[in-house]
This record gives C-alpha cells, sequence and structure tokens, in this order.
C-alpha cells in the first residue's frame, strides 16, 4: 500500500512507516520501524495505527490488521508487559544488520551504511 502511509486523524498527521495488504489473510499489515532497542511506548503507537486503519480503511470483508514492531534490539519481559493487554495481534522482533552479503547481490543492494542513513533520515523526519 506504500511507506510513510499518511493517515489524518483528528487534524493531526500521522504517517506509518510501511503499510501493505496480505491477499490471503484479507487483512492490512501495519509496520513501524525503530532504530533503537524496544520501547514500551512502541507498542501504544503501534497499536493506535491499527485502530486507525481499523477504522479508516477496513472494510466489513477484511480481517483486524495486524502489527509487527521492528526494533533495533528488544527485552523481552519489557515486550511482554508492554503486549499484555493489548487485544490487536501485534509482533515485536528485532532486526540485525549483517556485514556478509552473497558477491551476487552487492551491486544490486544499498550499503549498510545507506540502509542506516536513510533510517536515520526517516526518524528524523516524524
Amino acid at each position: 500500500m506504500g511507506r510513510q502511509y499518511h493517515l489524518e486523524i483528528g487534524e493531526k498527521d500521522y504517517y506509518i512507516d510501511l503499510l501493505f495488504y496480505h491477499l490471503k489473510l484479507r487483512c492490512y499489515v501495519v509496520i513501524e520501524l525503530k532504530n533503537t532497542d524496544f520501547m514500551p511506548e512502541y507498542a501504544g503507537k503501534l497499536n493506535f495505527y491499527l485502530s486507525a486503519v481499523d477504522d479508516i480503511l477496513k472494510t466489513d470483508d477484511d480481517n483486524p490488521s495486524i502489527g509487527i514492531l521492528l526494533c533495533k534490539g528488544k527485552d523481552k519481559i519489557s515486550a511482554e508487559y508492554a503486549l499484555k493487554d493489548i487485544s490487536k495481534p501485534i509482533g515485536i522482533s528485532e532486526y540485525k544488520l549483517i556485514e556478509s552479503i552473497p558477491e551476487d547481490l552487492k551491486s544490486n543492494l544499498p550499503t549498510i551504511e545507506e540502509i542506516e542513513k536513510e533510517i536515520e533520515e526517516k526518524m528524523s523526519d516524524k
């Protein structure tokens, strides 16, 4: 559906990092990217986005939206507490940037530095 997907809610602008529609599951998938370790407030923001997408975009034929939060790192216990009473389907995972890329892919992919720079630029735009 798009990256930096715009939603206007209560006369304020919000931007979902990545919004997909899963054809087999028939639901929206909201992905939030964080270039820091997990913080509990990230779960609240993702829950907010899921509620908005379900209210604004979802039709009666769609299933409830799914949220995925990708962080630089996470503490499992903090993540469990943050999600404990949230009823929406949300997953939290950490990502790793690797140094080794197969030679045949190197020319087609951005460098780690380019990815980190773009993530930092996206985060500073918010």
